[in-house]
């Protein structure tokens, strides 16, 4: 695996998978991202700058996110549950109570920021 780290984030591309992902976080949020080829190879770039590089990643598609920002309690929603396959080497956080399948499946319906979801979580719907 192949990381590269910058302020508020890191990425990986597994070379035995040929998969990018990336993780962001800061005080109150950990977020988790399937990326593209692309994005991994802008982020590897020395002039990025960090606000630039977080919304390369939060382009990509969305697995995991886990917020404690004290507006309330705090909570989980894991967008892939193939999450811990697709990126063993993340140091995901958990802080709160963990979303249903039907009300992330709710919210990925709703919301357009998680529009590249919707697709995977069809399919796992239909299975369950």
């Amino acid at each position: 695996m192949r990381f590269i780290k910058g302020l508020g984030w890191k990425a990986c591309f597994d070379e035995d998978r040929d998969y990018y992902s990336a993780e962001t976080g800061g005080p109150g949020a950990y977020d988790l991202f399937e990326i593209s080829k692309e994005i991994y190879e802008l982020l590897d770039t020395e002039n990025i700058t960090s606000g630039e590089a977080l919304r390369l990643i939060h382009s990509g598609r969305h697995l995991y996110m886990d917020v404690n920002d004290k507006c309330g309690p705090p909570y989980t929603v894991v967008l892939d549950s193939d999450y811990e396959t697709l990126c063993p080497w993340a140091s995901v956080s958990h802080s709160g109570q963990v979303w249903s399948e039907e009300l992330t499946d709710a919210a990925v319906e709703l919301f357009d920021s998680e529009a590249n979801n919707r697709e995977q979580r069809r399919r796992k719907r239909e299975q369950r």
